[in-house]
C-alpha cells in the first residue's frame, strides 16, 4: 500500500511545519486527528479541509461533519473520503481550517510518496516537527517546558534577572576571591 508524506505548516509562519506520513488508504479524519495531534490542539471544534493547487486557491471541499453554512456544492465528509481519492497531482496542496471561530489555517503539500508502507509502522505518524508551534488557546512561550525547568533549578533569586552592573558586585566579589586566595596561600606557608 502507498504511503504519503505531507509537510503542514502554519498559515504565518513556513519554518513551522510538521511532517505526517499517512497511507492512501486512510481517511482524512485520520489525517486531521494526525494534525491536531501534532500541534497539540484539542479535538473540540468544527473542521475542514480544502483539496487546492500550488496557488492556495480552495477547492472541494472535505469536511468533519455538514456544517450550517452556505455550499456551493455539498461537502465529502473527512469519515467517509479516503486520501487516495483526492489526490490529483504528485504535488497536492490542501488547506486545513480547524476552529472557525479562531479560523486556524495550515496548509499541506505533499512532499513525498512512497509505493510501500512500513509494516513496522503504525501509520498516521509524524516524522518531523519544526519550530515551535503557536498555542491553541493564548500565547505560547518561545521556549519550550524544558528550558523553563532549566531556568528555574538554575535560578538562585527569584527576583534576579542574571545581570549586574559593571563594576558592581562582581568586582567586590573577585576582590573577596582573591583575599581568600591570598589566605590559602598564607595557611600553607605557616605550615
Amino acid at each position: 500500500m502507498a504511503v504519503l508524506k505531507f509537510r503542514v505548516y502554519v498559515e504565518e509562519d513556513s519554518g513551522v511545519y510538521r511532517d505526517i506520513v499517512i497511507q492512501t488508504a486512510q481517511l482524512f479524519q485520520d489525517l486531521h486527528a494526525c494534525i491536531l495531534q501534532s500541534y497539540g490542539f484539542d479535538n473540540k471544534h468544527q473542521a475542514t479541509f480544502y483539496r487546492s493547487n500550488e496557488h492556495w486557491q480552495r477547492g472541494r471541499q472535505i469536511s468533519l461533519e455538514k456544517y450550517d453554512r452556505p455550499y456551493r456544492v455539498e461537502p465529502l465528509l473527512m469519515a467517509d473520503t479516503v486520501i487516495g481519492t483526492e489526490i490529483k497531482d504528485t504535488n497536492q496542496h490542501f488547506i486545513y481550517e480547524y476552529d472557525f471561530d479562531k479560523n486556524w489555517i495550515f496548509l499541506l503539500e505533499l512532499i513525498g510518496i512512497n509505493k510501500d508502507a512500513d509494516p513496522r509502522k503504525e501509520y498516521p505518524y509524524i516524522s518531523r516537527t519544526e519550530g515551535v508551534g503557536p498555542q491553541q488557546y493564548g500565547n505560547k512561550s518561545l521556549l519550550p517546558d524544558q528550558f523553563i525547568d532549566i531556568e528555574e533549578k538554575y535560578d538562585l533569586d527569584k527576583n534576579a534577572d542574571g545581570f549586574e552592573s559593571e563594576g558592581g558586585d562582581d568586582a567586590d566579589q573577585d576582590d573577596s576571591d582573591n583575599q581568600d586566595e591570598s589566605d590559602d596561600q598564607q595557611f600553607t606557608d605557616d605550615l
